[in-house]
């Protein structure tokens, strides 16, 4: 069983031996038939506002053609799941998935790989025309080809390691500072109780700002490819 706070962050804490805190990443997908038999209240009214904004971000992102119909579920998805997870870590004794680079880096990697793919096995003139920018001179074409390689294949570790950083910076810092409360005094308690409220809404920030930019930036990566 989990002792303390800092069991959040520990994938092998179990129960009976079976390490069942993986589960809490899959919580989620027990809202979703929630959706489809309840009368539509106000959460799911908001819920759908911010879904269709995505999607008409994400289209201007990938451009309104036909090959990209349909492709901003996918990152709507993504979204929807890396924002259920950040925002359920924020609870106490709730394992953070997203903090670790287990979950972040398979995301970010099965994306990137799919977009690889897909785009050096149909649209290779493409692809090879993306690692020189347009007016580079002769001499620094080579080390803008090497430049521009590096860059392509450290992003899904950026992707990962941006996502995960995050989420266990803001995380330690609440449970760092709740551990001190015990010897303070009744005013300091207080003042510790007002920092840590602040600090919960500046996660609460973290965590929607986090998906949307992990999201935004698949997206990106995406149109390079078409």
């Amino acid at each position: 069983m989990m002792n303390n706070l800092f069991s959040i962050f520990d994938p092998t804490t179990n129960i009976f031996n079976l390490s069942l805190n993986w589960l809490s990443t899959l919580i989620g997908l027990f809202f979703i038939p929630y959706s489809f038999w309840i009368i539509p209240n106000r959460q799911f009214i908001f819920w759908n506002f911010i879904l269709n904004k995505l999607h008409n971000e994400f289209n201007l992102l990938l451009g309104n053609n036909k090959l990209n119909k349909g492709s901003t579920f996918i990152f709507i998805s993504l979204f929807s799941f890396i924002l259920f997870n950040n925002f359920l870590g924020l609870f106490p004794y709730i394992f953070t998935s997203t903090s670790h680079l287990t979950i972040s880096l398979s995301i970010s990697l099965s994306l990137w790989l799919s977009f690889m793919l897909y785009g050096w096995i149909n649209n290779y003139q493409h692809m090879f025309i993306h690692m020189i920018p347009q007016g580079t001179p002769s001499i620094l074409m080579p080390f803008m080809v090497l430049i521009e390689t590096i860059s392509n294949i450290i992003r899904p570790g950026t992707l990962a390691v941006r996502l995960t950083a995050n989420m266990i910076a803001g995380h330690l810092l609440l449970t760092l500072l709740s551990s001190t409360g015990n010897n303070m005094s009744f005013y300091f308690l207080i003042i510790l109780i007002f920092l840590q409220i602040l600090l919960l809404i500046l996660e609460s920030a973290v965590a929607v700002i986090q998906a949307y930019v992990i999201s935004i930036l698949s997206t990106l990566y995406s149109s390079e490819v078409n």
